[in-house]
């Protein structure tokens, strides 16, 4: 007998075309998972795609992008609670666009898709990394948090220690975007020109600044931060001569 569905309510987003699944069983291989909900969903509509992950956090949840907000509702209102794999599922309309929509709505308008399109990965990457780096914050917070009291031996009086408390420490992978990018393990000689050739090709790049005295290292200027972004994005892993360069953004 299937299980009973949950009763954690989800939170959803402003109707849409894209509905969010979740409890989904989690042993079902992504191929077949997709399978079925294809062949479930698309008696509501036209199904322009599925997006589900076999990564552990996404893991159980899929996204069923429609091509009108109408057959995104009578999903929702026909499939709740369905036993798919023996797991009810739970839906609501998702919370942000799908990059399916998108591109569907400004064909439509008769806008200029790719650049609408470019404009809202950037925002959605923005966002995700945003999310990772309170994230990754919070975690660090609660590393530097002080352990419960133990028994120790006392000081003696009047002793006090005089070193600062450690402040958390964001990873470099996770810093929140900005518009200053750092490069690091550039070859030592790798010169501005270099770099204002490979970055000057994103939108709204303003400046190389390479550091007098130290090599290796360099920070990229962008006037906007979608244009930091989708350097980032672009040139992250980059390779110069035998140097694989991190570029992160600027700690602030």
């Amino acid at each position: 007998m299937a299980a009973a569905p949950p009763t954690t309510a989800l939170a959803s987003g402003p109707p849409g075309c894209t509905v969010y699944v979740r409890n989904l069983e989690e042993s079902i291989k992504l191929a077949p998972l997709k399978q079925s909900l294809q062949a479930l969903f698309s008696q509501y509509g036209n199904v322009l795609e599925i997006v589900a992950k076999k990564s552990l956090k996404s893991k159980g949840q899929a996204f069923v992008v429609f091509d009108s907000v109408t057959s995104a509702e009578n999903a929702i209102r026909e499939v709740q609670a369905f036993p798919l794999f023996d797991k009810p599922m739970v839906l609501a309309f998702a919370r942000t666009r799908s990059d399916a929509t998108v591109k569907r709505e400004h064909a439509e308008d008769g806008g200029e898709e790719s650049k609408e399109f470019e404009a809202h990965k950037r925002r959605r990457l923005a966002e995700k990394e945003r999310k990772q780096a309170q994230a990754a914050l919070e975690s660090s917070r609660a590393a530097a948090a002080p352990a419960a009291p133990t028994a120790a031996p006392k000081k003696p009086a009047g002793l006090k220690s005089t070193a600062p408390a450690a402040a958390p420490q964001i990873p470099d992978e996770y810093l929140p975007p900005n518009t200053t990018l750092f490069l690091r393990d550039l070859p030592d000689d790798t010169e501005e020109e270099t770099l204002v050739g490979l970055f000057s090709r994103f939108d709204a790049f303003k400046e190389v600044r390479m550091v007098p005295g130290r090599k290796g290292i360099a920070f990229v200027e962008f006037e906007t931060l979608e244009g930091a972004i989708s350097a980032k994005e672009g040139m992250g892993g980059m390779v110069l001569g035998d140097n694989i360069v991190k570029v992160t953004y600027q700690r602030q």
